[in-house]
């Protein structure tokens, strides 16, 4: 009870401070632009976007062409003269002339006759609906059902064609057991004709409006249920509602960065010094501190749920995105040295996780990389497919871990020490990774430095490979390759550089060999600890072979994973801790090298 009554106090400080630092001038200022925010929204939702607004000019012989350009705003309509024969020389861009369609040319003049074209098939479409007998104007009615695909990975490495032949035939196919007594349909499912009007009308009008496809996501396919005209078919992609994700991530990433600024603050103005040196444990400190943003954060989501209408499992997969976010800002809060370095790394890292959140979710329904992404789980709800508890598990897993592992290494150094320092990002990540070494199991402490870098390892190949995989093979393959042998070596010569920063034990020939055994157990365990959770549905595939390859037989991956520590720990022995960069070089080499051989088969 006590560590809970510290927790809220310290959530109360945290919310007086946050509101001390709106001073009574900017407070009037972020009201007024609320307002206009909010009423500059409301307007442009009502009067609808106008930046196209008479960007063509059109000019037409007959009052009758107004039916159906007139009310397209886009044009500016002109009375054609009787003997105009050049649109050019008038200033005109479409001319309609005795039912005659002329256009200049240039890119601007294609583009007005394919807005016309849009606007005569509405046009026809509007005709079509007036008419008494629907099923007469419109003879054929679809009812379409979308199936997930069941292309795997394996496909193509079976033997399975996933493609079309490269080369045709020369005569053209010649249908099988052809029919010839095909029974007629008993005609379309019974259906009220005015209520199948109505249902067009209102599909026809959210197909107008502007804003409609954006605001309307969540219920634009229930006016006429599963029944479809042809020209109202589209495919089921996504963009769309990717577009309408940004509604949830844009709020959680910029709240997100409060909680940054306020650790920035406390270090830069040292107004935390006293809240450290009282008596209230570290992760208290930061437990607390956090609480408000993430509480926020969730209210946000819930708020925006409930106003569109969604269905409250979409919140699910955006815990850990939340947990993601507000665990990097604390990190880059407390090792950017002034605010300069923070806009660079906040920057950086909003680049990076703005991409692994929405590249994934581009093959939504389409490809099992698209899992990787917890907002593909969003995009299921919303489109109404749903994710089951194995989807959830395998999309959030990295996120939880990261996320997890940066509160312990943040809480870890949550003192003056480390918080105040003047020290560059290497030096502080050193200093961070030093802290986690003991000096008494010290060993012990190098196998769960190479467990905890696992995640990162992780989320780093699958970014590869969401960049990469549909790169033309093997081009694909040699790059995720490199990269991933890179990544990993990076993070194998953690265990080095908190060696060398703790200073203890001195870094002997025996040490270099010892901590390159131990760090490469580390590295195995963590990789095996993880494969089951969050790469079962890639590993079998080829590019999962790339980043995976090493995780059969154990004591091949752990003679790689040492032999290659063993080589970055040998060049800094030798030469210094400057040398680091040409140790991990060379294990990169090594690393590539095997990874080559090991495909050799796919490669070449």
């Amino acid at each position: 009870m006590e560590a809970l009554s510290q927790l809220l106090t310290i959530a109360i400080w945290e919310i007086r401070r946050f509101q001390g630092t709106m001073t009574r001038d900017l407070l009037p200022v972020a009201i007024v632009l609320l307002v206009l925010l909010v009423g500059v929204s409301g307007f442009t939702a009502q009067k609808g976007i106008h930046l196209q607004d008479g960007i063509y000019r059109v000019g037409v012989d007959s009052q009758m062409y107004l039916d159906i350009i007139g009310s397209d705003p886009r044009y500016v309509i002109y009375s054609l003269p009787s003997d105009g024969t050049n649109i050019r020389s008038l200033g005109l861009d479409l001319a309609i002339r005795a039912g005659s369609l002329l256009r200049a040319n240039g890119e601007k003049g294609a583009a007005a006759q394919k807005s016309f074209e849009r606007d005569y098939q509405a046009y026809q479409d509007y005709i079509y609906r007036q008419q008494t007998d629907l099923f007469a104007a419109y003879p054929v009615w679809i009812d379409s059902e979308y199936i997930v695909s069941e292309l795997d990975f394996l496909a193509t490495q079976s033997g399975q064609q996933v493609a079309a032949p490269r080369t045709a035939s020369p005569t053209p196919p010649e249908p099988e057991n052809i029919e010839t007594d095909i029974i007629p349909p008993s005609g379309i499912i019974p259906a009220d004709m005015e209520q199948l009007r109505l249902q067009l009308e209102e599909e026809a009008a959210r197909g107008a409006d502007q804003l409609g496809r954006y605001t309307n996501l969540l219920s634009q396919q229930e006016a006429l249920g599963e029944l479809r005209i042809p020209s109202m078919l589209s495919p089921p992609l996504p963009f769309d509602t990717i577009i309408f994700i940004f509604v949830f991530i844009f709020p959680l990433y910029f709240t997100s960065q409060f909680f940054m600024m306020s650790i920035m603050n406390e270090r830069t103005l040292r107004q935390g010094e006293a809240l450290i040196a009282s008596p209230v444990r570290p992760a208290i400190l930061v437990l607390g501190k956090m609480l408000p943003y993430a509480v926020g954060m969730i209210l946000i989501v819930v708020a925006i749920l409930f106003t569109v209408k969604a269905d409250v499992l979409a919140i699910l997969p955006l815990i850990p995105v939340i947990l993601f976010f507000l665990s990097f800002a604390l990190f880059i809060g407390m090792v950017a040295r002034s605010y300069k370095e923070l806009s660079f790394i906040s920057i950086f890292f909003s680049t990076i996780a703005t991409s692994y959140l929405f590249f994934p979710s581009i093959f939504a329904n389409v490809h099992i990389v698209s899992l990787l992404s917890p907002v593909t789980l969003v995009v299921h709800v919303i489109d109404g497919t749903g994710y089951t508890l194995t989807d959830y598990i395998y999309s959030t897993t990295l996120f939880y871990l990261t996320s997890l592992i940066l509160f312990g290494v943040c809480i870890r150094n949550f003192h003056e020490e480390q918080l105040f320092t003047e020290k560059g990002l290497l030096d502080a990540l050193a200093l961070y990774l030093g802290a986690l070494i003991s000096n008494r199991y010290w060993y012990l402490s190098l196998i769960l430095i190479s467990v905890m870098t696992i995640p990162f390892v992780f989320m780093a190949q699958m970014m590869y490979l969401v960049l990469f995989f549909n790169l033309p093979m093997p081009y694909s393959l040699i790059l995720i390759m490199v990269l991933a042998a890179m990544t990993e070596e990076l993070v194998k010569a953690a265990g080095f550089v908190g060696l060398i920063s703790h200073r203890y034990p001195p870094l002997t020939w025996k040490i270099v060999v010892l901590a390159s055994l131990l760090i490469g157990f580390g590295f195995l365990l963590g990789e095996k600890l993880l494969l089951f959770v969050t790469i079962s549905q890639i590993a079998d595939s080829i590019f999962g072979a790339a980043l995976f390859m090493s995780l059969g037989l154990l004591w091949v991956p752990f003679l790689l994973h040492s032999g290659t520590v063993f080589c970055t720990g040998a060049v800094v022995k030798i030469w210094g801790k400057n040398a680091f960069p040409i140790g991990i070089t060379v294990a990169t080499v090594m690393h590539t090298i095997y990874n080559l051989y090991m495909l050799r088969g796919w490669v070449w």
